[in-house]
């Protein structure tokens, strides 16, 4: 309320000194002031206008709730972070499972189509056929060989359980990025590293003053701004704050990381049989 009644003194005064400015110049051919006091008169008149019409931009109140609401924005940021690292700890873990999947394709060759075809052979021959064979133990025979199909199913559910989070993180992606459109800085350093919470809150900071400084170095409008003029100002960090509250339709947890972090471990401990067995 405050601001509002120094506003309106402010437009009531400007009123004033323009009226006045008005008068002197137009009564000054008939009247007796001389020239170096209109002149002083006139530059006193025009230099307080100045100030008023600077100060009804509003440009040190918008510099103000400008500064509150960058610091709204950290907060959400703050809020936010545990799910952020969350979605990066399961990009990191997809980065490294589709290495051990690629390494373990190559190591299954076409293996799992021979163990299917070994293990009907197994099932559809008698104890005699197979001792013929220098089988032994049907029992053992077919243990060995599914160990390529255990492998294959484990490959299978990892590979399910990375698309499954890599769903999660092209939506976080998505909008980080319709975020980053706006202007809020990146989350990763050069080398593709999320970056602290400590040091991306200094480059969110940072960011947010140079954007107060260079917007209000650059403002050229002058009388008092409209309701529309106040809300283009400010409708980009609002909407910035906003979306960040909603980044996650649903906070990101470490099940399906717990699953797939199962399945890779399975995968880099598990024995096939030697090809010397083959």
């Amino acid at each position: 309320m405050k601001e509002i009644k120094t506003l309106e003194l402010q437009m009531t005064e400007l009123k004033e000194a323009k009226e006045k400015l008005a008068k002197i110049e137009e009564k000054y051919d008939g009247s007796k002031m001389d020239v170096a006091e209109k002149a002083r008169t006139i530059k006193a008149l025009e230099k307080r206008i100045k100030e008023l019409e600077k100060d009804l931009t509003l440009n040190k109140t918008l510099a103000k709730i400008k500064r509150i609401w960058w610091a709204k924005i950290g907060q959400s940021i703050t809020d936010q972070w545990p799910s952020i690292q969350t979605i990066y700890e399961q990009l990191e873990l997809i980065n490294i499972a589709q290495f051990e999947v690629q390494r373990a394709k190559e190591s299954l060759g076409n293996m799992p189509e021979e163990a299917n075809r070994m293990i009907h052979f197994l099932n559809t021959h008698n104890k005699e056929q197979l001792a013929a064979l220098s089988i032994n133990s049907r029992i053992d025979t077919i243990s060995t060989v599914k160990r390529v199909l255990t492998l294959k199913g484990f490959v299978q559910t990892l590979e399910r359980k990375c698309q499954e989070m890599q769903i999660e993180i092209n939506d976080f992606r998505m909008r980080f990025a319709a975020l980053q459109s706006r202007g809020l800085p990146n989350l990763v350093n050069s080398s593709g590293n999320l970056l602290s919470h400590e040091q991306y809150a200094n480059r969110v900071n940072n960011f947010g003053s140079n954007h107060i400084t260079a917007s209000s170095s650059t403002s050229e409008e002058t009388g008092p701004p409209s309701g529309q003029h106040l809300y283009d100002k400010l409708e980009n960090l609002f909407y910035i704050q906003h979306e960040i509250n909603c980044l996650f339709d649903v906070q990101p947890n470490f099940y399906r990381y717990t699953e797939a972090d199962e399945s890779l471990i399975k995968i880099q401990r598990h024995q096939l049989p030697t090809q010397n067995w083959w």
